[in-house]
């Protein structure tokens, strides 16, 4: 299982950034696929998960339309579309995966046992 992060950068309020992550190691037949975020001196949040079964969504509160979570099979590829960026946004963003499918409710970390090393995301005002 591997996770490989791209896209972030620093970008100013009410800009646009796509994140990338290309995954390893997971078929995406039957599979929970989900972003987290972790600000420095907090803990890592759930932002977005998605079940590939069904392709049902999952976002947090503080991203529900704002962000995106897509994925593409064939190139085994996640994404996150992230709009009208915030300060608040600003973090070191992880994609991960587990077997089944996400939760209905909020997405714990604890779940999700492999982790990428992340792509900060800095949104400047």
């Amino acid at each position: 299982e591997r996770f490989v992060e791209s896209g972030g950068g620093l970008v100013q309020v009410g800009g646009s950034l796509t994140l990338s992550c290309a995954i390893s190691g997971f078929t995406f037949d039957d599979d929970a696929i989900g972003w987290f975020r972790q600000a420095p001196g907090k803990e890592r949040e759930g932002v977005s998960c998605i079940t590939t079964r069904d392709r049902s969504t999952y976002y947090a509160d503080s991203v529900k339309d704002r962000f995106t979570i897509s994925i593409d099979s064939g190139k085994k590829t996640v994404y996150l579309q992230m709009n009208s960026l915030k300060p608040e946004d600003t973090a070191v963003y992880y994609c991960t995966a587990h077997l089944g499918v996400c939760s209905s409710g909020h997405i714990s970390p604890l779940t999700f046992p492999t982790w990428g090393q992340g792509t900060q995301v800095t949104v400047s005002s």
